[in-house]
C-alpha cells in the first residue's frame, strides 16, 4: 500500500547532518560500524537484517539521546551494552565516564576492541549488573534490555541523587510505566524516537521508592 514503503537507507553523512557531530566523530563512528560488521559474522551482536540500515537503526538511534544527556555528566552506565548501543556510541560522541556493562564474554570482548580502535575512553565491565562494584552515576542508559520496572530495579543502587535515566523503548512503554509506578515515584518525560514510528525516548528523573520520605 502507498505510504508503507520503508524509509530510505541513511548514509554516514546523513547522520552527521542530522546530529551535527563533528567529522572526526563521524570517522570514529565509521570505524566502529566497520568493526561491528566484521565481528557480526562470528558473534550475533545485532539483528542481521538491521545492518542493511545500520546508520539509522543503530547509530542515529543511539545518538538521538545526546541532546538529553546532561552536559555535566562525568559518570555514566550503559546496562546490557551488547554491541555498545547506545553506550559506546554516546561515548564516541562525547559522553564522559562511560562504563559499559555486559554479561556475555564475546560481546564484552567486542566492546573492548571497539573502544580501542575508536580511541574512546569507555570502561567495559564483564559481568551481571548485580555484581557491578559500588559506584554512582549521573546517567544510566539502556536499550532493549528489560521492562521499565526491571530497569529501575537495576538502576536504583547506582544512580546519583539528581541523576537521570534515558531508556530507548517501544510501543508498550505506557503499560511498562503503569507497572513501574506501583513501586517507583519519578518524573517522566517522553520524546518521540527519530528512528522508529512507535519508539520513545524515556527520560526518568527524581526516582525514589513509593512511600519513601
Amino acid at each position: 500500500m502507498p505510504g508503507d514503503e520503508p524509509p530510505p537507507v541513511l548514509t554516514p553523512e546523513d547522520v552527521r547532518i542530522a546530529t551535527d557531530v563533528s567529522r572526526e566523530t563521524l570517522m570514529r563512528l565509521e570505524t566502529y560500524v566497520a568493526l561491528l560488521v566484521k565481528w557480526q559474522k562470528a558473534v550475533n551482536l545485532v539483528g542481521p537484517s538491521t545492518l542493511k540500515d545500520v546508520w539509522r537503526r543503530h547509530i542515529l538511534d543511539s545518538l538521538q539521546l545526546m541532546p538529553y544527556s546532561p552536559r555535566e555528566t562525568v559518570s555514566a552506565l550503559d546496562f546490557g551494552s551488547g554491541a555498545g548501543l547506545p553506550g559506546l556510541v554516546l561515548a564516541i560522541a562525547g559522553v564522559k565516564g562511560m562504563k559499559l556493562v555486559e554479561s556475555d564474554a564475546r560481546k564484552a570482548a567486542f566492546l573492548r576492541e571497539a573502544a580501542r580502535v575508536t580511541e574512546t575512553e569507555a570502561e567495559v565491565f564483564h559481568g551481571r549488573i548485580e555484581t557491578l562494584p559500588v559506584m554512582k552515576a549521573d546517567l544510566v542508559t539502556a536499550r532493549a534490555l528489560t521492562s521499565v520496572a526491571g530497569l529501575l530495579g537495576y538502576t536504583w543502587p547506582y544512580l546519583k541523587p539528581g541523576g537521570r535515566c534515558l531508556f530507548l523503548k517501544g510501543k508498550g512503554v505506557d503499560e511498562e510505566l503503569k507497572e513501574a509506578e506501583l513501586l517507583w515515584e519519578m518524573r517522566v518525560t517522553k520524546y518521540p524516537s527519530r528512528t522508529a514510528p512507535d519508539g520513545v525516548i524515556l527520560q526518568l528523573e527524581g526516582i525514589r521508592h513509593v512511600g519513601d520520605a
